[in-house]
């Protein structure tokens, strides 16, 4: 990096503060290279969305891509839901040490688990995995008392998850915004009041949410569900590279 200009300085990976958690929906290989070449140094984790890697044409080369430049990657929560439905959570457990996969995520965000069988299936899972845990509803009708979410929070971390994710959407119309994108800060002062917010993976899809969460926690804020396409974005956010956070730095 040019060093005529004095900025904050980002911890190396593999760091546990800071961290950008990005949203794979289906990118080739190619676009993976295309992504470590531009941003790899940003990369800290990369969800596959969904149920995607059941039917991506090029996951165990995508998975090699990945580990080539040291980025772990979980499966969307979306398929742990799946596979807690149909009852086939082993099967997902020995499908992902066979792809070598070691971060899985626990949601309920569509089906419904209570909170201590949720935790009972973190810490379960934590006994071979990083578990990445995620609270709140993809429902942006079903509104959690901030109450609830501080619990939830707090009870999945003594479980065993390594980090909690705040949920959005891919949208960032859901969980810990509103339908119209703009961020619950009341739900936000209450959680980090009892919580903190390093333990906490904030997914904040659009520029103007990740702009508020620098600005509320600093750039080592966590922030999760980024699109490919904007990873160099938010890395010039959190070093005051761009308007939009200048003044914070």
């Amino acid at each position: 990096m040019a060093g005529f200009l004095d900025l904050p300085e980002r911890s190396p990976k593999p760091r546990e503060r800071g961290l950008t958690h990005v949203l794979d929906k289906g990118l080739s290989c190619a676009e993976v290279d295309g992504l470590m070449e531009v941003a790899g140094a940003a990369v800290d984790i990369v969800k596959l969305g969904w149920g995607t890697a059941l039917v991506t044409g090029n996951l165990e080369d995508k998975l090699a891509r990945y580990a080539a430049h040291d980025v772990p990657v979980v499966l969307g929560g979306t398929l742990t839901e799946i596979a807690l439905r149909d009852d086939r959570l082993d099967g997902l457990v020995d499908w992902c040490k066979t792809l070598g996969i070691a971060h899985v995520e626990v949601s309920d965000g569509t089906i419904a688990l209570e909170p201590e069988r949720k935790r009972e299936i973190v810490a379960r899972l934590a006994q071979d995995f990083t578990v990445f845990s995620e609270v709140g509803s993809k429902d942006a009708e079903r509104i959690m008392a901030p109450y609830r979410w501080v619990e939830e929070i707090q009870g999945e971390l003594e479980a065993g998850a390594h980090k909690v994710i705040a949920e959005a959407r891919e949208s960032g119309t859901a969980g810990i915004f509103r339908p119209d994108g703009e961020v619950r800060m009341g739900l936000i002062d209450e959680i980090v009041h009892a919580i903190d917010p390093d333990n906490i993976i904030f997914e904040a899809p659009q520029r103007v949410q990740q702009v508020w969460f620098i600005k509320r926690f600093g750039l080592d804020v966590n922030l999760g569900n980024i699109a490919p396409g904007d990873v160099l974005s938010l890395e010039t956010l959190r070093l005051g590279l761009r308007s939009d956070t200048m003044e914070s730095t």
